[in-house]
């Protein structure tokens, strides 16, 4: 499974961030971004930069994107 954020929809609320810190962060921009083995795909984030969900964070990550109110999280099922 494979997750990205659009940061052109996200509102910044950090409700991704609060489930599931291990994949999301909020940057200095106030925008969230997915994370991969630790290290912020921000570059240039968007499509572009997917992360893959670790084991065992699959349903964390479906529920932030479900809670997520700029529907701006976008899951991939392999």
């Amino acid at each position: 499974m494979k997750v990205w954020i659009d940061q052109d929809l996200c509102t910044g609320d950090g409700l991704c961030e609060e489930i599931c810190p291990d994949v999301f962060t909020l940057q200095d921009d106030g925008i969230a971004y997915v994370k991969q083995d630790g290290i912020v795909c921000d570059n240039p984030g968007g499509s572009a930069q997917k992360a893959q969900v670790p084991a065992g964070l699959e349903d964390a990550v479906k529920e932030a994107s479900g809670e997520c109110p700029g529907e701006c999280i976008f899951v991939e099922f392999d």
